[in-house]
């Protein structure tokens, strides 16, 4: 299969609730895809949440994957760039050389 994502980007935040950074990519090419948070799994691993607008007392989702086979494309892969960043951090929060 085509890689679908390019332009992985992503900037680790203090956890906060599970969540532990923030992730943005670029889909075939042509979307800008933003605002996912990436969120510790209680089994281990993560997971992807999608923005969503409060609108009265409703969340509304902003964007999200529509089918579990691109959910799971885009998770694998902003997972494994998250996990990269994560580790050229050394315990002082700085790029190793």
């Amino acid at each position: 299969m085509i890689n679908r994502l390019s332009e992985v980007q992503i900037i680790p935040i203090k956890p906060q609730n599970g969540l532990v950074a923030f992730a943005s990519f670029v889909w075939d090419k042509n979307l800008y895809l933003g605002s996912i948070g990436i969120m510790t799994r209680p089994q281990g691993g993560y997971r992807l949440v999608y923005p969503t607008k409060k609108i009265a007392d409703r969340n509304l989702n902003i964007f999200y994957p529509i089918n579990r086979e691109t959910a799971q494309l885009i998770e694998s892969e902003v997972v494994k760039q998250f996990e990269e960043v994560m580790n050229n951090y050394d315990r002082h929060n700085r790029f190793n050389t």
